[in-house]
């Protein structure tokens, strides 16, 4: 049946076969309409999914940041046709933390068939091996860059970890994660427990719980320019 498929893409430098299963390989290859989030990358990510797709026989649409409404009705216009549409991001799960969450918002309101298919979740996979809570778990993303007004939030997300027994989740833009995990340490309670999960599922995977009393005591994490999440929890 025809549908809205949301492929998950590596998150890292590592083999297609590794991380996805078999069976996503025969549903992307069935394809021909893909809404992405870059072209260059979905190409690139297509080839290795399969490197006899046929890159020229397929049409994709653009989710970029100025993409509205009517872009994303563009983009179902195949699936209302009877022929299935692919969303791919750049890494990770569409939708989750990444472009993709609009049209399938706009799918579900057209009664559209949405279907996800298993893929690495770097949210999910640092809860599993961070060790704090995984029944009450919130991701705010990006925080501010303004160091009081990063400074406030860190203490908001670190009272409802204490209060709520609530895991906090968020992320930084790579090339920023020792300024981010520096003022962490500043700002944290030495009681508060800290994880850091880096460049998960790839080679140089890092994951690290450790109160920020101990960080505190051990040498920086390699974490420079590394896709990484940040997680607190009591």
């Amino acid at each position: 049946m025809p549908a809205l498929y949301l492929i998950p893409v590596e998150l890292g430098d590592v083999p297609h076969s590794h991380i996805l299963p078999a069976a996503n390989h025969d549903i992307v290859c069935s394809i021909r309409h893909f809404a992405v989030e870059d072209v260059r990358s979905a190409r690139r990510f297509l080839r290795r999914v399969d490197a006899a797709f046929d890159i020229d026989g397929a049409t994709f649409y653009p989710m970029g940041k100025h993409a509205d409404a009517a872009v994303y009705a563009e983009c179902l216009k195949p699936l209302e046709q009877g022929l299935s549409v692919g969303v791919i991001s750049e890494a990770g799960c569409p939708a989750v933390a990444d472009p993709g969450a609009d049209i399938v918002a706009l799918a579900q309101r057209r009664g559209l068939k949405v279907v996800p298919l298993v893929g690495p979740s770097s949210m999910l996979l640092a809860v599993m091996a961070s060790g704090l809570g995984g029944q009450s778990f919130a991701f705010t993303g990006y925080l501010p860059i303004d160091d009081a007004e990063r400074e406030r939030c860190i203490r908001r997300l670190e009272k409802r970890a204490w209060d709520e027994r609530q895991t906090q989740l968020f992320i930084e833009t790579p090339y920023r994660n020792i300024r981010m995990f520096a003022h962490l340490l500043r700002v944290l309670k030495p009681q508060t427990r800290l994880c850091v999960a880096a460049a998960i599922t790839t080679p140089d995977e890092y994951i690290r719980t450790r109160t920020v009393a101990e960080w505190r005591r051990h040498a920086q994490p390699d974490i420079d320019r590394k896709p990484a999440i940040f997680l607190i929890g009591r």
